[in-house]
């Protein structure tokens, strides 16, 4: 069983910037492609950001592209998302998942079904 953990989040003012961290316990984290998603209250949940395997390719969903940066660390099995310029529409649950890539896989994923493993959410709330 992979365990992924989240951190970070909390409470920002409109224009103001958070972190996200989340750590997997994947022995193989360097063959797994990584996502953030996000869920509003009433909302399906949502793609926000995506990044291969290497780190080499990232996606990101159109409403945050330029304020939104997402990066990894394969040494430390950890990959975080950097939130700049938050709007009130920004606020959610966010959550990271892991996808296992196969050799030679250089894909990032967007789709929930693409995942295999999720952390337990962390709230992002931005006040107008």
């Amino acid at each position: 069983q992979v365990q992924v953990v989240q951190s970070g989040g909390g409470y920002v003012q409109t224009g103001g910037s958070l972190r996200l961290s989340c750590a997997t316990s994947a022995r193989a984290f360097s063959r797994t492609a990584m996502g953030w998603f996000r869920q509003a209250p009433g909302k399906g949940r949502e793609f926000v950001a995506a990044i291969n395997w290497s780190g080499g390719a990232t996606y990101y969903e159109e409403s945050v592209k330029g304020r939104f940066t997402v990066s990894r660390d394969n040494a430390k099995n950890t990959v975080d998302l950097e939130m700049n310029g938050l709007k009130p529409e920004d606020t959610a649950v966010y959550y990271c998942a892991t996808h296992f890539s196969n050799f030679g896989d250089n894909a990032y994923y967007t789709g929930v079904s693409d995942y295999d493993y999720w952390g337990q959410g962390t709230q992002v709330t931005v006040s107008s």
